[in-house]
């Protein structure tokens, strides 16, 4: 079972895709069961996540589905072999929220994620001492000590991005660069990190500038993650009062991966976004002279 009793993004994923595989096959749950001499009751808690296939079940069951792909047979073996792995986060989890770790779980194994925020540098992008403002300056109270921790996990996520795990693209709006929400020292630095962190070749950072209209304005944080050499998107993080919501359908998936295609049209090439980044830190450094 996944650690906590609950499902894992890992095992979560996997039996998303068991169960579209199956229905695709048009078999019931009672049929599916039979090919792993198991019980109908594991086929549902497989689907749902809530018990992680085994390998040589994922096996019977793809086989029982006429899925012949290797690749995606590959994608789904690896799944069922470390759905249950610990991932360096989670010595952190008793001071996270579990959406937080879902989200800290999928950026870990994804090979593309996509992100658009546009009121905060996204995590991924943070400094430690934006992060610490942040969270300090957080509404709800949060106790130095965990303030401290929240800061260690941003800069554990950021690890993915600085070994080139994965490649990453975040567009900001322009309110997120031309108005701090923290120091004005504190926001040149962020503004000088985002310029070099720019420069690796598997980040990209766009500008969605004010000119493009209500856009920006009408488009709440999201994260978009893709597990594949391709990047097509696989699962879709907001951020809300509530916390991480981390959603998976279809209809979902299709939705956000054309909202991000329309925000990364509609943003400022990379070079022309980092022109623009470093006019602010200029003016930014006029200002405290």
């Amino acid at each position: 079972m996944p650690a906590g009793g609950r499902p894992t993004v890992r095992s979560r994923r996997l039996g998303t895709a068991l169960r579209q595989y199956r229905l695709a096959a048009k078999l019931d749950q009672p049929r599916a069961a039979e090919v792993i001499a198991a019980s109908q009751a594991r086929i549902s808690r497989l689907e749902s996540g809530h018990v992680t296939a085994r390998v040589i079940e994922v096996r019977l069951l793809l086989d029982a589905y006429g899925v012949t792909d290797a690749g995606v047979r590959g994608k789904l073996e690896e799944l069922a072999k470390h759905s249950k792995n610990r991932g360096w986060w989670l010595e952190h989890a008793a001071h996270l929220r579990p959406d937080y770790v879902d989200h800290i779980a999928l950026e870990d194994d994804a090979t593309y994620i996509r992100e658009w925020q546009p009121v905060l540098v996204p995590g991924l992008l943070q400094t430690p001492a934006y992060a610490e403002a942040i969270a300090t300056g957080s509404p709800n109270y949060i106790a130095p000590d965990r303030v401290a921790q929240l800061v260690k996990v941003r800069e554990g996520r950021q690890a993915k991005i600085e070994e080139g795990g994965a490649s990453y693209t975040a567009i900001l709006w322009e309110s997120v660069v031309a108005h701090p929400l923290v120091s004005v020292d504190t926001h040149r630095e962020q503004l000088a990190a985002i310029l070099e962190v720019g420069r690796r070749k598997n980040v990209t950072v766009q500008v969605l500038p004010f000119s493009t209209g209500v856009l920006g304005a009408v488009t709440s944080a999201f994260s978009t993650f893709s597990f594949d050499v391709e990047p097509a998107v696989e699962a879709v993080t907001l951020e809300n009062l509530r916390g991480t919501s981390v959603l998976e359908s279809s209809a979902d998936l299709t939705a956000y991966a054309n909202m991000y295609d329309q925000l990364r049209s509609s943003a400022l090439a990379p070079d022309t976004s980092a022109q623009l980044i470093r006019g602010v830190l200029r003016s930014l450094k006029e200002d405290a002279s």
